[in-house]
């Protein structure tokens, strides 16, 4: 048989039909299922969407909260890697850097200030989708914002919309029980998301590229627990936040450039449910949207610490209120906290998660500051190690069925044989026990003054307490940056 050019371009054509007509089917006959229409749509009008006042104000709280954990991270080795990596790759003037005079393509800062913001144990938590939404949904949504010059009320509106998406995700997944079983980060997870949805209300993105823009979240999820075994917290900063704030910015970026992808990602073949969680409802994807903003459920620390440590020192803390007593009056303190906590601060090696070393410090200092929560050489001070002794953490089986409720109980017994007992079933900061906006400025005043300055501090504060008259986000540059 004789091959001549013009059969080869003939099989050659006929091949690339066959490889192009199965796609063009699938995709025909890919589903459309109304969960993704609903979402996409949601996320697509957020930026037009005028929120409940209570759900603004908690808003400002939490980018204000964030803020003063990327102003305060910056201290911290998380922190200073973070900020090395952006002034090696301050190339694009596009975006802010917290803490410092550099400034980055949105991609590169928004790693950074993600970093920044989870350098420690200050940030926000969310328990129901076992995440920290905040440490990288603001720092997406303010690099996206930046990109694009909004103004303060749509970069507002843009954080909202990412605690919505990112805490919907994995509390789909099943949240905590879904980490254990699977090995999965769903912090990595559910902040990816969250970002991505941040940033692309930013970035101003229509229903059809919301579509894409869960379809590239889908694809970027990664991040599995062992993140837990990192003693220097640097990858956990990444994994809980620089890496999905990354991501999250970079699809946006793509879609509105004019990127697309699979028009439902949570139905039909291959998809992301299927992968992560077979046995999921897409349809908890859109529980009580619109109706119930996750921002309001989100938790934010009153301690610098651990979220497993606050409700027991918030117990120790309301022990000295009824009775007063010095570390050196006490004989013994029995912590009981849920299962699955006690895991995570059990006579850990950074002070701010282990358990054992903060109620020691609160016996000694009466408070928990965040000096103290970063002061590693103390946990080998001959002092508190004696009082650190006293110490006893119970793993509780009837707490651990309370969980996501972090509740505690603590007993201090005295010297003299008193026993002082305290329960904890609402930790202060979160939603059952919420802290005022004067709690949360001075916590934030706290963290940001010794970096930014009593007066910068101040401004930028206020600056964020009033968004809404904000005209374009990069205002806020000069009050987050120091020289």
């Amino acid at each position: 048989m004789q091959v001549t050019r013009r059969g080869l371009m003939q099989g050659a054509a006929a091949v690339g039909a066959a490889a192009i007509l199965p796609r063009r089917a699938v995709q025909a006959a890919e589903p459309k299922s109304s969960v993704i229409g609903t979402l996409s749509a949601y996320m697509s009008e957020a930026q037009r969407r005028t929120l409940p006042d209570e759900v603004v104000e908690k808003t400002k709280h939490h980018i204000l909260d964030t803020f003063a954990a990327m102003v305060s991270g910056s201290e911290l080795a998380p922190g200073r890697v973070a900020l090395q990596f952006a002034r090696a790759h301050a190339g694009e003037q596009v975006a802010t850097v917290a803490a410092c005079n550099v400034l980055c393509g949105p991609l590169e800062a928004a790693m950074a200030n993600g970093m920044l913001a989870h350098s420690d144990e200050t940030d926000d938590s969310h328990a129901p989708s076992h995440s920290h939404p905040g440490c990288a949904v603001v720092p997406a949504a303010l690099a996206a914002s930046e990109q694009f010059g909004i103004d303060g009320t749509r970069f507002l509106r843009a954080v909202a919309l990412g605690y919505d998406i990112g805490p919907r995700v994995t509390m789909t997944l099943g949240g905590l029980p879904f980490q254990m079983e699977t090995h999965h980060s769903t912090h990595s997870i559910a902040e990816g998301f969250g970002a991505a949805a941040a940033a692309g209300s930013a970035a101003g993105l229509n229903a059809q590229q919301m579509r894409w823009i869960l379809d590239y979240s889908a694809q970027q999820a990664a991040g599995i627990a062992a993140w837990q075994r990192d003693t220097d917290h640097i990858e956990k900063s990444l994994v809980f936040a620089g890496m999905p704030a990354r991501n999250g910015v970079s699809s946006a970026l793509l879609i509105q450039l004019g990127g697309t992808g699979v028009q439902d990602i949570f139905t039909g073949a291959d998809n992301f449910l299927l992968a992560f969680a077979p046995k999921a409802d897409p349809a908890q994807l859109l529980d009580k949207l619109g109706e119930r903003y996750e921002v309001t459920r989100t938790n934010i620390k009153k301690w610098t610490v651990g979220s497993p440590i606050q409700a027991p020192l918030d117990a120790l803390e309301n022990l000295r209120k009824r009775r007063p007593f010095e570390a050196d009056q006490v004989q013994k303190v029995t912590v009981r906290v849920a299962t699955s906590e006690a895991k995570t601060v059990n006579n850990r090696e950074m002070p701010d998660i282990c358990m054992q070393h903060m109620i020691a410090v609160m016996l000694l200092d009466k408070t928990a500051s965040f000096a103290a929560a970063h002061d590693k050489p103390r946990m080998k001070d001959a002092g508190l190690l004696r009082v650190r002794a006293k110490v006893e953490l119970i793993p509780d089986e009837e707490l651990e069925r309370q969980y996501p409720k972090r509740e505690t109980i603590v007993e201090v017994t005295l010297n003299d044989g008193t026993r002082l007992t305290e329960r904890v079933d609402a930790v202060r900061g979160t939603a059952e026990n919420p802290m005022t906006r004067e709690e949360v400025v001075a916590k934030s005043r706290d963290l940001m003054t010794p970096v930014l300055g009593a007066d910068k501090s101040a401004k930028l504060i206020a600056r964020v307490l009033d968004l809404e008259n904000v005209k374009n986000v990069r205002d806020l540059r000069p009050l987050l940056q120091r020289a």
